[in-house]
Parts: structure tokens; C-alpha cells; sequence
């Protein structure tokens, strides 16, 4: 009987085995990673649509609500809908009823906002753009500031109240970083209601 002290023919074939086992790990391990890389984008895109469509949703709901007339200091609250976002760092900005980059080259202030009513734009800071279009009758946005009093009334022009709204007070707009919550108001001025913003 071979005493077993004495038997090294297996222990030659064990480094091989590692080396071959380690490899084989090193390869699923490189394998997972590219997966991840692929995969990841893809679901950081359809986290962004959903939490836009949600979006979209909570506005096109509010529609139907009771408007503040924003020329009486004393008329009560109209409806209000937060909206929650928690866009990745890819995402430049997403806007509600204009278009701030209508040239698509990241600057925003270069061109003149492109009016977008009904609309929900957001944009990838490689530049590529996505749209939301809200069904039903049109929404009008408008960017929201707060009067003397700490009341927030709709954006006027800085020339006089007579002069038409820029595209700039139209649309509202949240540059990186995306994320917490934001108030929209259903409002009236000159018999027009508008999706004003609270920030």
C-alpha cells in the first residue's frame, strides 16, 4: 500500500488548476463589468423618462383645478402639484414649455428660448434631447416670482406690463443639479391660465 505522505502526483496538477480557475474568475468578473457598462445607461435613462412622465402627469392633472387669480392678493391658493426629481449628473436640465437650447450647442443664453407649449424637454449633457408632449388642452408655463408682499404672482416683463412676456418668463426651466421638489401653481392673468412655477 503507497503511504499517502509519500504520493505527489496530484500536488503537481494543483498551481496549474489554480492559474486556470483564476483565469476563468478574471474573465466572468470582466464580463460582468462590460454588462454593467452596457446596461447602465439604459437604466439611467428609463429612470429619468419615468420620473419625467410623472411629471407630466402630475401637470396635465392639475389642469382641470381651481386657478389663483394672480391680480387679487386675497384670492385663495390655486391647485398645486410638487413635482420630484433626482436626474443624474448627465442630465444638463429639463424644461416645461420651452425649448432654452433650440441650437443644441449647451450654451443657454446665447439664442432666444424657443416658446414649446405643452411640452416637456430634457436635456443630456452630450446634447442629445428628450420630449414629453402633455395631451389635452394647452399649458401654458410661467415663471413664477414672489411680489412686495411674498406673494408669488407670474414673471412681468421689465419694460411694462403691457409688453408681451419674453420666452424666458414663459417657459421654467431647472438647470443641474435636477433634484428635490418643485412646486407648480395653477394661476390666472388677463384670462389666461398658466403652470406657474414656485422657484
Amino acid at each position: 500500500m503507497r503511504n499517502l505522505a509519500s504520493d505527489t502526483t496530484a500536488a503537481d496538477t494543483i498551481p496549474l488548476k489554480l492559474v486556470v480557475y483564476l483565469g476563468l474568475l478574471a474573465a466572468v468578473l470582466i464580463l460582468v463589468a462590460h454588462a454593467w457598462q452596457t446596461a447602465s445607461p439604459i437604466m439611467e435613462d428609463a429612470q429619468i423618462k419615468a420620473q419625467a412622465e410623472a411629471a407630466s402627469l402630475s401637470i396635465i392633472s392639475i389642469q382641470e383645478g381651481y386657478a389663483r387669480d394672480s391680480a387679487e392678493s386675497h384670492s385663495p391658493e390655486g391647485t398645486i402639484c410638487t413635482l420630484e426629481f433626482s436626474f443624474p449628473a448627465s442630465v444638463r436640465y429639463i424644461s416645461f414649455g420651452v425649448d432654452p437650447d433650440p441650437e443644441c450647442n449647451g450654451q443657454l443664453s446665447d439664442s432666444e428660448w424657443a416658446p414649446e407649449n405643452n411640452t416637456i424637454i430634457y436635456q443630456y449633457k452630450n446634447g442629445v434631447k428628450k420630449r414629453l408632449f402633455l395631451e389635452g388642452k394647452p399649458v401654458h408655463f410661467v415663471k413664477g416670482e414672489r411680489n412686495s408682499e411674498g406673494i408669488w404672482i407670474p414673471a412681468k416683463s421689465q419694460e411694462n406690463i403691457q409688453t408681451p412676456l419674453s420666452p424666458e418668463k414663459k417657459g421654467v426651466i431647472i438647470e443641474y443639479p435636477v433634484s428635490g421638489e418643485f412646486l407648480f401653481e395653477l394661476v390666472t392673468q388677463d384670462g389666461i391660465r398658466y403652470t406657474m412655477s414656485h422657484f
